[in-house]
C-alpha cells in the first residue's frame, strides 16, 4: 500500500487490518459458520486497535485519529470487492501461492509487484491493477488454482474438523474464545492435548493422523470464491 500510495492512513490501516485474526484462522470463520465472507472476527478490530496506548501514542504524533485506520475497507486500495483486486487480496493470492500452492516463486513475486500500477476503476475508485497482460493472466491462474484447493473435499473435511475441535474445546471450557486471541496455534494444539476431555482427543487424534484417502466427502457449504477481474491499463481483462 505504501508502494502505491505513499498515504500513511490508508498504509497503517493496511498493516493492522488483519489484527483481530485469532488462533487457526479462518477455521474459526467455519465455527462461526461464516463460510461465504469469512469476516466474522472482524468485529473485533476495533476492540483490539483501541486497547492499545503504544499504538495510539504513536498515531497522536502523526496526528492520525485512530478511528481512520479502523475502518480499512474505506481505503479501496486495501480492501475491495470482489472481483476488483486489491492489497490484501494480492498478498493472499501472493502467499498462498509460494506457501501452500508453490505455483508462486520469488522472481514471480518481484515481477508481479514491479508490474502493479493504480488505475481509476469503473465504480470511479483507485484500484490496484497490471500493466502487462502476461502478468495479470499469471495472477488470476494462481488465484484459481488457490480457490481450487480451498474448495477441495480435503480443505473443507480438515477445516470443519478442526473447527469442531475448537468448538468442544470451548463448550467444555477447555479455552475461551478470547484465548484464540492470545496463543499461537502451536501453543493451543499443545494446550488441547493436555486436556482430559475424550471426545476432543479422540478428533484431535483423527486431524493429525487422517490419511489423504480416508477423507470423506461432506455436505458442501457455500465457500468464498477466491475469484478475480483484474485492471489491466485501466481495462477489465475478462
Amino acid at each position: 500500500t505504501w508502494k502505491m500510495t505513499k498515504d500513511k492512513k490508508a498504509t497503517i490501516a493496511a498493516l493492522f487490518h488483519d489484527v483481530s485474526t485469532p488462533c487457526f484462522s479462518h477455521v474459526i470463520d467455519y465455527m462461526n459458520k461464516d463460510y461465504e465472507r469469512q469476516e466474522s472476527t472482524e468485529k473485533n478490530t476495533s476492540i483490539i486497535l483501541k486497547s492499545s496506548r503504544y499504538l495510539e501514542m504513536c498515531l497522536k504524533e502523526d496526528n492520525i485519529p485512530i478511528e481512520e485506520i479502523i475502518h480499512f475497507k474505506e481505503y479501496s486500495i486495501v480492501d475491495n470487492n470482489r472481483p476488483k483486486l486489491c492489497a490484501d487480496r494480492l498478498d493472499g493470492i501472493i502467499l498462498t501461492g509460494y506457501g501452500w500452492i508453490k505455483d508462486i516463486q520469488k522472481k514471480d513475486m518481484r515481477a508481479i509487484l514491479n508490474d502493479i500500477e493504480i488505475y481509476t476503476n469503473e465504480c470511479k475508485e483507485q484500484e490496484i491493477g497490471f500493466k502487462s497482460i502476461e502478468i495479470a493472466k499469471k495472477v488470476v491462474e494462481c488465484a484459481q488454482r488457490a480457490n481450487i484447493a480451498c474448495h477441495s473435499k480435503e480443505d473443507m473435511y480438515m477445516m470443519e474438523l478442526l473447527a469442531h475441535i475448537t468448538n468442544i474445546a470451548i463448550d467444555n471450557h477447555v479455552i475461551s474464545y478470547r484465548e484464540l486471541y492470545h496463543l499461537n496455534d502451536e501453543s493451543l494444539m499443545h494446550f488441547l492435548k493436555k486436556s482430559n476431555n475424550n471426545e476432543m482427543i479422540k478428533n484431535l487424534n483423527r486431524f493429525e493422523t487422517i490419511k489423504k484417502e480416508e477423507i470423506p466427502s461432506i455436505e458442501s457449504p457455500n465457500i468464498k470464491d477466491r475469484v478475480i477481474n483484474p485492471l489491466v491499463r485501466g481495462v477489465r481483462l475478462f
